[in-house]
């Protein structure tokens, strides 16, 4: 399975008031395991970055001054996404604004949905967080995923970042190896015990001095309740 983990920065909010992508990230991961393989390209826009966005992202009209039109990558893009289930966080913005520079520059295609599928891990995580925060920095801290490097948000950055978030999202366990052949293809007897490939380490998220805080507390108010409180007796 080829998914692509993508991102884009734009001028502004609203491709119906003009505004246009700046920058795409994008990265490769096929069978759950990132391949290294990316796509990253700035955009001149050909008009003026909000200020607004420019405090969000930090790409200013000079950097983009003599980057490449959309029209000169696009079909380099259309044609490294071609086939994946694309992953955004948020994917109604991002394809929202890909559609928009597919029209405007006559693409071979119209639609992103054309050549790929795509699954928003934005609405993933409300249906497994519901009533929470679940921007990428929410969900970087849920799952213990370091983004302290992350001053800007960038296109690149965010979609190495969303990668790691997805796969803890999904079930995390990209390199541990079962061997589950079907009792029709094993030539050995019936329910025997599978080996599991123990040479990949689980990454432990352990609880901040916060939650340790908070566990505490909870266990003071038990001990008022009861005469023993087993955690602490271990």
């Amino acid at each position: 399975m080829r998914q692509i983990i993508l991102d884009t920065e734009t001028t502004g909010i609203n491709p119906k008031e003009g505004h246009r992508i700046i920058e795409i990230g994008c990265v490769e991961m096929i069978n759950r395991k990132l391949t290294g393989n990316t796509f990253h390209v700035y955009i001149n826009p050909e008009r003026e970055v909000e200020e607004e966005a420019i405090s969000v992202h930090g790409i200013t009209n000079e950097f983009l001054a003599d980057k490449p039109l959309f029209k000169d990558i696009c079909e380099d893009f259309i044609e490294f996404i071609k086939g994946a289930q694309l992953v955004i966080h948020n994917a109604p913005f991002d394809v929202g604004f890909m559609d928009h520079e597919f029209a405007m520059c006559k693409a071979s295609i119209k639609k992103t949905e054309e050549v790929c599928s795509v699954l928003d891990t934005l609405v993933l995580a409300r249906e497994m967080r519901p009533g929470q925060k679940n921007n990428l920095d929410a969900l970087c801290k849920f799952y213990g995923v370091d983004n302290t490097h992350r001053t800007y948000h960038g296109a690149l950055l965010d979609s190495e970042i969303l990668g790691d978030v997805y796969l803890y999202m999904t079930g995390g366990q990209t390199a541990l190896s079962w061997n589950h052949e079907s009792e029709s293809q094993s030539s050995g007897p019936k329910n025997q015990p599978r080996k599991v490939n123990k040479t990949a380490s689980l990454k432990v998220i352990r609880a901040s001095a916060d939650e340790l805080s908070i566990h505490e507390a909870y266990l003071d108010k038990l001990e008022k309740k009861s005469e023993q409180v087993i955690w602490r007796q271990t």
